[in-house]
């Protein structure tokens, strides 16, 4: 597996991660944070929930801009040695010839 196949995968795991993420945070203040017994002070608190879905939300996107990065360098890219040739691209291409001049007596707008 390349690099740049890894860094791909990389990159959906933590996009999913973020998708769910963001969707469990409500902007209202219900959320996560008011499940947890309708938002009586559980398992550390509401306050604390709501510090670690931001803390997550801002690392989950800060790996995302980097793996972005870094899959950037990593993809396969053509050498001189690799890439295809000019010559062998323009191969099979046909030329064609220009049409004669036409009368001058005659214009684009007559009609014979």
């Amino acid at each position: 597996m390349t690099t740049y196949t890894l860094l791909l995968i990389l990159i959906l795991i933590v996009a999913v991660a973020l998708i769910l993420i963001v969707m469990v945070q409500n902007p209202k203040g219900g959320g996560l944070s008011s499940s947890f017994g309708g938002g009586a002070q559980n398992i550390g608190g509401v306050q604390n929930t709501n510090t670690f879905l931001d803390k997550t939300t801002w690392t989950l996107a800060i790996a995302m801009f980097a793996l972005i990065l870094l899959a950037n360098f990593a993809i396969p890219r053509g050498n001189g040695g690799n890439a295809p040739q000019l010559e062998e691209t323009l191969s099979g291409v046909e030329t064609t010839q220009s049409a004669p001049a036409s009368d001058a007596n005659t214009t684009k707008d007559s009609v014979q």
